[in-house]
């Protein structure tokens, strides 16, 4: 099964690879940051996946690391950076490199939080050295806070030629929710960074991933409106529903589709009197996108994003985007989520 979350991807992709030219251009000491956030499923992970594979010319290091969703420790991302990797030529205290790759021989004794921190970043200094490096930092939004502070500072710190690839599911579905808005908001701030939010598929596209899935077929546009709707345009739910009915053909499929289901979206479930434009840009507002960055993700003006952004302070009574932001994430109903 072709992977499907590429389609409709092409922009962000190239977003990317023009990321990485600033990042590989020679002189560059500082990083570049990218920021992208959607829903679970959605295809955060193959879209990094897919652009790290792509880039050119290749990074001198790649350094990945992602939350243990059982048992989470502090620098649960640097440990994953650090397992399998030799460090002893690291100009690091043993005891604090221990601790920090969380090796079970670490002695119990720990440094200041602060200190600790410093070598944090330290510690991907030199595993970066002269770059150009990637690092890839997945779900966020499940990160231990140690981590969440770590990739912080690392999107501003001096000397590390390195693009900072984060992703994440919107702050609202985090496991601390405000930590990872304020984190969002942080990155996002950068200068310079690319904040990218990958929605779902639109019916264009469903149809044109059948036409690859089903070689050489014409789906119907009754075929394409229905997985649509059964789907949400969910990649990886689209990917699942294809490869549970890989033997069927197309009006075999159609068939066997399910009844859809009404889309719940957490936003619009938040207030009914909010119009669909304004729960999109309040999902934005909540992911900490600035009005510039809203735009470029919904395809609309700033000036109309101002006017949504109006809209939805009078009808909130909130005085700032950040307690708009706030106003939804308190009315959000929980939501279980699918494993990315």
């Amino acid at each position: 099964m072709m992977p499907v979350s590429m389609v409709g991807r092409a922009g962000e992709l190239a977003e990317l690879d023009r990321a990485w030219s600033v990042v590989s251009a020679a002189g560059r000491s500082t990083p570049t940051v990218a920021v992208i956030t959607g829903a679970a499923g959605v295809g955060k992970s193959l879209l990094v996946a897919a652009a790290v594979d792509a880039l050119t010319p290749r990074p001198a290091m790649i350094l990945s690391g992602a939350a243990r969703v059982h048992g989470p420790a502090p620098y649960d991302w640097l440990a994953a950076v650090l397992t399998g990797r030799d460090t002893g030529r690291l100009a690091l205290p043993p005891d604090a490199l221990a601790w920090l790759a969380q090796q079970p021989t670490a002695p119990r004794e720990r440094y200041a939080p602060g200190t600790l921190l410093r070598l944090a970043v330290r510690t991907v200094q030199l595993l970066v050295g002269a770059g150009p490096a990637v690092l890839v930092v997945e779900d966020l939004h499940a990160l231990d806070p140690a981590s969440v502070n770590l990739i912080g500072e690392l999107a501003t710190v001096a000397e590390l030629p390195a693009l900072l690839v984060v992703a994440s599911r919107p702050a609202a579905d985090a496991v601390a929710p405000e930590l990872t808005r304020r984190a969002l908001a942080r990155l996002s701030g950068v200068r310079g960074a690319v904040r990218q939010h990958l929605g779902p598929l639109r019916q264009a596209e469903v149809a044109e991933i059948l036409t690859q899935v089903y070689e050489g077929c014409d789906p119907s546009d009754r075929l394409v409106a229905s997985l649509w709707r059964c789907t949400g345009g969910n990649p990886y739910a689209l990917t699942e529903l294809l490869a549970a009915h890989a033997g069927d053909g197309p009006e075999a499929l159609l068939r066997r589709l399910p009844e859809p289901r009404p889309p719940v979206d957490p936003v619009a479930a938040v207030d009914p009197e909010l119009t669909a434009r304004e729960v999109e840009v309040l999902g934005c507002l909540v992911d900490g996108m600035s009005n510039k960055q809203v735009a470029k993700a919904l395809g609309i003006s700033v000036r109309t994003v101002t006017v949504h952004v109006s809209n939805l302070l009078r009808k909130t009574g909130s005085a700032s985007r950040t307690e708009v932001a706030l106003w939804a994430v308190r009315r959000r109903p929980p939501v279980p989520a699918p494993v990315d």
